[in-house]
C-alpha cells in the first residue's frame, strides 16, 4: 500500500488551498464558506475536520468539492446557507466567491431602484432627509 504525496496546493470549490492547514480552518478562505459550513461540509462528506489539506486523496476533494456544489443534496440544513429564499427563484440555495459579490451588486442595485431605505445603510454618502420640526 502506497502512501499518497503531500501537496502543497489542493483545489477546493475553484480556490488554491495550502497544504498545511487544517480542513476546517482552510475552507474557512473561501469566499462566502463560514466555520459552521465547513464544520457540516466536513461531518457529510465523512473526513475529519483536523486533517491536513496536504493529505486530502483525490476521491476526497471530489467528495468536498460536490458537498460545496450541492449542499442541499447531502442534506445540510437550510439555515446555514448564506442565500435563503432568493428573491428571483425563491429557494435555498448557497453562492461562493464571485456569484455571491454579483448577487449582492444586484441586490443592492434592486433595492436602490425602488429607492428603499435598505439601501441607504449600503452607500453611506447618501442622506436621508428627515423632516425635523422647528420648534
Amino acid at each position: 500500500m502506497e502512501k499518497e504525496e503531500f501537496r502543497l496546493l489542493v483545489r477546493i470549490g475553484n480556490v488554491d488551498i495550502e497544504g498545511k492547514k487544517r480542513l476546517c480552518y482552510a475552507l474557512n478562505k473561501i469566499k462566502g464558506i463560514s466555520y459552521s459550513f465547513a464544520n457540516a461540509i466536513c461531518q457529510v462528506s465523512g473526513i475529519d475536520k483536523f486533517k491536513k489539506v496536504g493529505e486530502l486523496t483525490d476521491n476526497e476533494v471530489k467528495k468536498l468539492n460536490d458537498a460545496i456544489a450541492n449542499p442541499a443534496k447531502h442534506n445540510i440544513p437550510a439555515w446555514i446557507f448564506n442565500r435563503r429564499k432568493d428573491y428571483e427563484i425563491g429557494s435555498d440555495k448557497h453562492l461562493l466567491a464571485g456569484d455571491l459579490d454579483f448577487t449582492k451588486s444586484n441586490d443592492i442595485r434592486r433595492l436602490k431602484k425602488i429607492g428603499s431605505s435598505a439601501s441607504f445603510g449600503k452607500y453611506p454618502s447618501q442622506l436621508i432627509q428627515y423632516c425635523i420640526p422647528r420648534i
